[in-house]
């Protein structure tokens, strides 16, 4: 199982008149109703992280376990994908991803992008979208592990 993760506006909800809280490894603090959301997701599926958020390549996985451990995180597993050298917007760099792979677990893509409702059905409706002020709540929570079980029944 996999979880497409966005950061900004799904883990660190975007507040315009607010500036975000630093940790000392340099990145922004995590909501805590996310992370207890994102936790929750990972404890009942087992699901892994591939990181679709634009800051996927500032940092080495290794970091990136730590920057989600740091915030109570408990990751099995991080892979993201490739930098983003074609500049292609987050829809056709999930499209590239997925088009580009033979195998398909069951997925769920978490992300604040609009654009994303373009993806094919067959994309969309492993789509929970957030609210970029809130971020993941717990309700979404829900929601993403009724897709990974769901996409987990077909995939038996």
């Amino acid at each position: 199982m996999l979880i497409l993760l966005d950061i900004d506006g799904v883990m660190v909800p975007a507040n315009s008149w607010k500036k975000p809280e630093f940790l000392n490894d340099g990145f922004p603090v995590f909501s805590s109703r996310a992370t207890l959301a994102l936790q929750k997701i990972i404890s009942e599926t087992s699901a892994d992280i591939l990181l679709t958020t634009s800051h996927k390549s500032k940092y080495s996985i290794s970091e990136w376990f730590k920057i989600f451990e740091i915030r109570g995180i408990h990751v099995n597993k991080i892979e993201r994908l490739s930098e983003n050298n074609s500049y292609l917007n987050r829809k056709e760099e999930i499209l590239y991803w997925f088009n580009s792979r033979v195998d398909h677990d069951s997925f769920v893509i978490l992300d604040d992008d609009k654009s994303l409702n373009g993806l094919p059905l067959s994309l969309k409706e492993n789509l929970v979208l957030t609210s970029p002020l809130v971020g993941l709540t717990d309700e979404l929570a829900l929601e993403a592990i009724l897709i990974l079980r769901k996409e987990e029944l077909y995939a038996s």
